[in-house]
């Protein structure tokens, strides 16, 4: 079954051309891959699909939902949800409280019963507190539920960025350049994170990434921007061995 299907999707920028004309198919369950060099358009993509910019061309569906040019909230109440390459947590926020800022897109009081603190606050509160924790379990952070998320190594922050992502309950996961900034330790490390996170949540999850070997481990397809267009897609294993692909991406 697709999950996502993007149909002819151009944007442009006081003339240029950001993203022309791209098309992509992601099957439920997929982990899938778009790479390409810097200044192709991939995180321009990751903007379009999540709301952040609007389409002069083009159609986004989710699930046979049309979402093109939804606000971004709208999109991840449909199930998107994304992470970015310069971690965006609430850093003055505990790591607990950061992922029960997801949850509140489905567990919800009105004002009245927070101020007021009635039985549905505490019921609720309750509820999201558990979840949370478990949801940092599976992370391996719930001995750190009460730490500021600003003072997480690194590698945990991106791991926490996941989480929160995760506590929106999305259909589809976005991870922009997962891997900036780790050590080869961490990376593999990340790849088990993403397996699990894949097969356990039954996530479908599309991934901008510049380490080719965490690429060729985990995507099982991908699709190659070059200068806004695609320039190729299909199985990982025939699209890093592309001639065209080596020789636009890879510099050789």
């Amino acid at each position: 079954m697709t999950l996502l299907e993007v149909k002819n999707l151009s944007i442009s920028f006081g003339g240029l051309r950001a993203v022309d004309d791209f098309n992509i198919s992601i099957k439920q369950g997929c982990l899938y891959g778009l790479i390409g060099p810097n200044g192709a358009g991939k995180t321009t993509v990751f903007n379009l699909l999540t709301g952040v910019y609007k389409p002069n061309e083009g159609i986004i569906t989710l699930g046979g939902k049309n979402i093109t040019g939804k606000k971004t909230i709208e999109i991840n109440q449909e199930g998107i949800a994304r992470t970015f390459q310069n971690i965006r947590l609430f850093k003055e926020l505990s790591v607990i409280d950061n992922v029960k800022a997801g949850l509140h897109n489905h567990l919800k009081y009105s004002t009245v019963e927070g101020i007021l603190r009635l039985p549905r606050f505490h019921k609720i509160e309750k509820e999201m507190t558990e979840q949370a924790m478990e949801l940092l379990k599976v992370f391996d952070l719930d001995g750190e539920a009460d730490t500021l998320a600003a003072n997480l190594p690194y590698g945990k922050q991106r791991k926490l960025e996941i989480a929160r992502a995760l506590a929106t309950k999305p259909k589809l996961l976005l991870l922009d350049e997962p891997a900036a900034g780790m050590n080869p330790n961490e990376t593999l490390e990340l790849m088990d994170t993403i397996r699990f996170v894949r097969d356990n949540f039954d996530m479908t999850i599309l991934l901008i990434e510049h380490d080719m070997k965490l690429v060729s481990g985990i995507c099982e397809e991908l699709t190659v921007l070059n200068f806004g267009r695609v320039l190729c897609q299909g199985k990982t294993a025939d699209v890093l061995n592309n001639p065209e692909v080596i020789k636009a991406y890879l510099g050789e």
